[in-house]
């Protein structure tokens, strides 16, 4: 079907984000939609041929794009992050690798029927996961902060690794077999590996300090960055094929570990372009096949092979890599089952498949419907099953939407009590032990730390919370807050309280475009809040069901009464706010700030009362005096 590259580029993109956004509505692996995706539109309809019309653009693109994904997943790679996981992640990148590398290769020649030469090369190209495949894993699963950063460093420190061991093995073949080939070329190989960290790690830092001391205005430094880390895969990759992987991984650890605040603020849309780059190359590689290649994936071999690799090889390199390490039982299981192949594979597979042909290993030509097996496979079954297994091991965090409270008070404290009264997690944070005081009283998880704080990063595992309420006695720090976790949380869950001084055209529209959504009504300032559960307010939890309806909670509301949220069996939460009065439904559950009863309330002013009596004698005592 013949049109336009500008048309490719177009449906490849909507392809790639359609998908992306099928997963998160459906919550179902997107890498799972995306190759079924590019399957439907390339080999099976013959809508889209990348490959062909692409021409010699096809394989540049792939690559800049794979090092931009692996960059952009480095720059994560703080070592902060793994404090105390230091040696399970050292023993799994190593000895769990080389582990993995012998098994796959013995696998590959006597279960898949390959030579010992290609066997030891694809064994190596194997061990890799990948950031490209296991980070939308960890989004979609929320795994514990441990498995998850092992998972994750694991998936970006091997994924340039993988490719180099399948250079050296083919090195070694190429020294072995080839007459004209000495032992320089191998020489060679491991210096150009050396000179890629160098490369990688001398383009941080000047980065990083060009960053650091103004040297790059704010506006051109994601394009400065960008424009660095294709300079530095492609001098790498010019120098030793595959090298140039090494090199971007070891300029984003470096890069990380700089801690410099410009980075911090630039994640978000390097995160974005990440998404975007994974999506279209996913659709773009599966599109690519042909269907001769999709055929030969039914081949006896290549399916043993593939179980092979799933329930032996990973689970047994990994179980073996971390004897004497502190990972438990729950743990190592998890680990040792998720290990998704991805984009490299597919990529570094198929330059090897060409490679190693022309060396004369026609068993070659099986390799890129092999490693389209093994992506295939791993995707779909650990893409389906990481969320299942993480519950059962007890290594995810419980699936109810959680609240995070930013700003320590009377109300925060008895918000708080509500939410956790139904199951719903919840954490107070202030930087004052002071203001903390009545959080403390109640009962209510809390903790003691600045928000804003990059240290916090560390200490708070935010995969609980999908809401946010900044509840601090500041508007400004309240927006400030919103702001800063619109990428992570997103606007439509972000609260804070109402304004103090809402006049004027000017406070309106900031309303409207800074800081989160505005909690409850006009009224609902901190002062307002708090001077009502102090004298006496309750919340209140009212069950909608069929004999009591909406209309009818509505009709017998009190005037003084402040709805808050609605609570869904779901476990959804649905905040009124200045402009969304959400309705509630049979089943659901509305909590409100009302009144004190009629007794509470004579109580109250009794004691107002008997106060009042005591400051006027005072008074009187001082007068005669």
């Amino acid at each position: 079907m013949f049109h336009s590259i500008l048309f490719d580029f177009m449906l490849i993109g909507a392809l790639g984000v359609g998908s992306q956004w099928i997963g998160w509505k459906y919550r179902i692996p997107a890498i799972v939609v995306m190759s079924i995706v590019g399957l439907l539109v390339g080999p099976v309809f013959g809508i889209l041929q990348p490959a062909e019309d692409f021409g010699n653009l096809f394989t540049p693109i792939v690559s800049i794009a794979v090092a931009i994904i692996l960059f952009e997943g480095s720059l994560s790679l703080d070592f902060r992050e793994v404090r105390g996981l230091g040696r399970p992640v050292l023993r799994i990148v190593t000895l769990g690798a080389f582990i993995a590398w012998l098994l796959g290769s013995l696998g590959a020649h006597y279960v898949a029927d390959l030579s010992w030469a290609v066997a030891f090369v694809i064994g190596g190209l194997f061990i890799v996961t990948g950031p490209t495949v296991i980070l939308p894993l960890l989004r979609q699963a929320k795994l514990k902060p441990r498995p998850a950063a092992i998972l994750k460093w694991e998936g970006i420190i091997v994924d340039p690794f993988g490719a180099l061991l399948s250079v050296f093995a083919f090195e070694i073949i190429d020294f072995l077999t080839a007459e004209d080939v000495t032992a320089n070329a191998l020489l060679f190989f491991f210096f150009a590996s050396f000179l890629a960290v160098v490369i990688g790690y001398v383009l941080g830092k000047c980065l990083g300090y060009m960053f650091e001391h103004g040297h790059v205005p704010e506006f051109l430094k994601s394009p400065v960055m960008f424009a660095v880390v294709i300079l530095c895969f492609t001098v790498a990759d010019e120098i030793a094929h595959e090298t140039g992987l090494l090199a971007v991984t070891a300029m984003g650890m470096t890069l990380a570990n700089m801690h410099i605040s410009s980075i911090e603020d630039m994640r978000n849309f390097k995160e974005n372009i990440s998404v975007l780059l994974v999506s279209a190359i996913f659709v773009m590689l599966t599109a690519s096949l042909s269907v001769d290649t999709l055929m030969q994936i039914f081949n006896l071999n290549i399916i043993a092979y593939v179980l092979i690799m799933l329930f032996l090889v990973r689970p047994l390199s990994i179980w073996v890599s971390t004897i004497g390490t502190d990972l438990s039982f729950a743990e190592r299981t998890l680990v040792g089952w998720i290990a998704p192949r991805g984009i490299v594979a597919l990529t570094v597979a198929g330059y090897f498949a060409s490679v190693l042909l022309e060396a004369g290993f026609e068993d070659a030509s099986i390799l890129t419907s092999l490693t389209f097996a093994l992506v295939f496979a791993t995707v779909c079954a650990h893409g389906f099953s990481i969320g299942w297994l993480a519950k059962k091991l007890d290594l995810a965090i419980d699936g109810q939407p959680g609240v995070l409270i930013v700003g320590g008070s009377s109300f925060s404290a008895e918000l708080a009590k509500v939410l956790k009264e139904l199951k719903i997690p919840v954490l107070i944070t202030d930087s004052s032990w002071q203001r903390l005081i009545p959080v403390r009283k109640s009962g209510v998880p809390f903790m003691k730390e600045e928000i804003l704080s990059e240290q916090t990063e560390y200490h708070l595992d935010m995969t609980p919370y999908e809401y946010m309420i900044a509840a601090s006695e500041l508007d400004s720090y309240n927006a400030l807050v919103c702001n800063t976790f619109v990428p992570e949380i997103g606007r439509s869950n972000l609260f804070q309280l109402t304004l103090h001084n809402r006049r004027g055209d000017d406070l309106e529209a900031m309303g409207n475009t800074i800081g989160g959504r505005l909690l409850f009504n006009e009224q609902a300032t901190w002062e307002h809040l708090n001077d009502k559960v102090d004298s006496g307010y309750v919340f209140r939890k009212t069950n909608i069901t069929n004999q009591y309806t909406y209309q009818q909670y509505i009709k017998e509301l009190h005037p003084e009464t402040l709805m808050l949220f609605v609570y869904k069996p779901s476990g959804k939460l649905s905040f009124f706010t200045h402009k969304s009065q959400p309705k509630a439904e049979t089943g659901d559950v509305i909590v409100s700030l009302m009144p004190p009863s009629k007794e509470f309330q004579k109580i109250q002013d009794k004691i107002i009362e008997q106060r009042k009596e005591s400051e006027e004698d005072q008074a009187n005592h001082e007068t005669k005096e």
